[in-house]
């Protein structure tokens, strides 16, 4: 029998039961259903604010903050409770749940009820993302599950390319509430390949009781030690400047350029450029070191966003340079979140699904509140968000700088661990 404090990892070559080539697609499909929640609806906006009479635009930028919020908040439920009871009795019905409320959300008459759904479509749809890894990592292990999940990522950034053009694509033929229905009809589709292509991946001797104290004990070590609990608020920062992006930038486009229609375009080419990080990032961070990286980049994204500060103000914003600048701190956004991300964890691995969870949870809720700090700031300028990511890049900044007790770019000796058994 597996200890009871870790599982043992997934024996090598024990797949999923279905071809590779499907099961990849599967994973990508389950982490496609959160960015499609949020980036498909972003050209949707102020049709929805149009047709359910909000008076005030900057509220529209609710419609896609409850969302995130919901999926921030709900992440560190899914963890335990899949580990207890499997991850397709998790995901199936949470799935159906999403794709019920995406119909309800369809049909809302109130901003309210869109609210209301809204948020508990974040909470449903937040099991897709944090079970997808546990999925991946029931079936491989090693450079089987590195070939999927990097795999499966690569066809996941092109999801946040698309989906502004898919709802301005679904509107063209016919309303906004036809989004939610898309929304509603893609959860169905991926709920079903689940339920009948793949059986469940986790193996009945390595589930794990409901613990509280096991949990709690978890999250108390995940929010005391210093790399885990400093580089999750750094991330937190970032995240939170990129949600402003997000709630800004389809009045941008709409009360600043006065074009909407190039809006998907830019947008794409956006996402391109973080894509493309995430590219650079995989061929230089094991030469160069996750610290030398991220650091690096976030001292560029902080001069970015200070120079496109400067640069706005001066009253010469294009669409063109507006895209330049943005494609540069994205670029630098890129390289910074997945080594943020990985730091955090290095110091928690044996406890890495809580850990995980309780970080997903702290840096999803708290940047969304930040990002609407930026959000409802909008005032007919870019500045509100130009300077969101220098003065949370520079608050970045500093907690990267305490945490690593003022020393960058220099590699990380990792702290010994507790003794085994320890906090169980």
């Amino acid at each position: 029998m597996p200890a009871a404090d870790a599982p043992p990892p997934a024996p090598q070559g024990a797949g999923p039961g279905m071809r590779f080539g499907l099961f990849v697609t599967l994973i990508a499909a389950l982490m496609a259903v959160t960015p499609l929640g949020i980036d498909s609806m972003l050209p949707a906006l102020p049709h929805i604010g149009r047709s359910l009479g909000i008076a005030n635009e900057n509220h529209q930028q609710w419609v896609i903050a409850v969302y995130v919020f919901g999926f921030g908040a709900a992440q560190i439920v899914y963890g335990p409770l899949s580990d207890r009871f499997g991850r397709k009795a998790i995901l199936v019905p949470s799935l159906s749940l999403f794709a019920a409320l995406s119909i309800l959300a369809g049909f809302a008459s109130s901003f309210p009820l869109l609210l209301a759904a809204r948020l508990f479509q974040g909470i449903a749809g937040a099991s897709s993302r944090v079970l997808t890894i546990s999925i991946v990592r029931d079936c491989f292990s090693g450079r089987q599950m590195a070939r999927v999940m990097s795999t499966s990522f690569m066809v996941f950034l092109m999801v946040p390319v698309l989906a502004p053009s898919i709802g301005q694509g679904i509107m063209l033929v016919g309303s906004w509430r036809l989004i939610f229905f898309f929304l509603a009809a893609f959860a169905l589709a991926v709920a079903a390949v689940l339920s009948f292509a793949i059986g469940e991946t986790l193996h009945p001797e390595y589930r794990r009781p409901l613990s509280p104290r096991a949990i709690g004990q978890a999250v108390w070590r995940t929010l005391t030690d210093r790399s885990a609990l400093g580089y999750t608020l750094a991330i937190t920062l970032i995240f939170g400047a990129l949600m402003g992006f997000i709630n800004s930038i389809q009045q941008i486009f709409q009360d600043i350029f006065h074009a909407p229609s190039k809006f998907p375009l830019v947008f794409a080419g956006i996402g391109l450029s973080m894509a493309a990080a995430a590219f650079t990032n995989a061929r230089i961070v094991e030469r160069l070191g996750t610290r030398k990286v991220s650091h690096t980049a976030l001292l560029c994204m902080i001069a970015v966003a200070g120079l496109h500060s400067l640069f706005a103000t001066s009253g010469h914003e294009t669409i063109l340079s507006f895209a330049l600048f943005q494609f540069a701190t994205m670029f630098c956004f890129g390289l910074i979140g997945s080594n943020f991300g990985s730091m955090a964890m290095e110091n928690v691995g044996e406890i890495a699904g809580t850990a995980s969870s309780v970080q997903g949870f702290v840096s999803t809720c708290c940047g969304v509140l930040l990002g609407l700090v930026i959000g409802q700031a909008f005032n007919g300028t870019v500045l509100p968000l130009t300077l969101g990511f220098f003065v949370f890049g520079a608050a970045a900044l500093v907690v990267v700088f305490v945490t690593e007790r003022g020393k960058l770019f220099q590699a990380h000796h990792a702290m010994p661990r507790p003794e085994a058994g320890a906090g169980h």
